[in-house]
């Protein structure tokens, strides 16, 4: 399969640490921790971890314009896209809900249609972590305003599980493939 890439989607910067927007950012900090990794390097506008066949980023640019340090690492790395996967959250899954994908839309998601025009392909694999909690539709400024917020405390056990799931699913797709990965984590 060649070297791989994960890419975590959120805003750099410790005012957006804990929100539920940079929980992408959370999944790949817990797969570096577990393979014994370390964000040491700056590549393409990303902070990095480097092992033999893997590659794991969380881009500074910004979520609205994830895209660009993506491409720039899969054009550097000379990576095609179905070796890619991008973690990030979705507010129209339930809180801890997890959903694997090896293509689709960006569903609403700004970071994953930044992704998917920079990549110019909706065949991107992708794993969705469920940040929604709330029956009324959020927009606008809401929306802006609900992702960017922290998690309640009572939140908190159930988001640090799904992080965890979420690392084991990445390790899934790396050991298994997608479509085992999608099998185990999608129920």
């Amino acid at each position: 399969m060649g070297t791989r890439l994960i890419v975590g989607l959120g805003n750099p910067g410790e005012r957006y640490r804990s929100t539920r927007h940079n929980l992408g950012f959370a999944v790949v900090e817990e797969l570096a921790s577990r393979r014994g990794g370390a964000f040491d390097r700056i590549e393409c506008k990303s902070l990095i971890s480097v092992e033999p066949s893997l590659l794991l980023a969380r881009p500074q640019t910004y979520m609205n314009r994830s895209g660009y340090a993506l491409r720039c690492l899969a054009e550097k790395r000379d990576l095609k896209a179905e070796n890619v996967l991008v973690v990030f959250d979705d507010v129209y899954l339930p809180l801890g809900k997890l959903r694997f994908r090896t293509s689709g839309g960006p569903g609403g998601h700004r970071g994953m249609e930044s992704v998917i025009q920079n990549l110019q392909t909706e065949s991107i694999p992708r794993l969705r972590m469920g940040v929604g909690n709330r029956d009324d539709a959020l927009e606008g400024d809401d929306l802006v305003d609900f992702v960017l917020s922290p998690f309640q405390k009572s939140e908190l056990e159930a988001v640090e599980e799904m992080i965890a799931r979420a690392a084991d699913a990445c390790q899934s797709w790396l050991a298994d493939g997608a479509e085992a990965t999608m099998n185990e984590f999608n129920r």
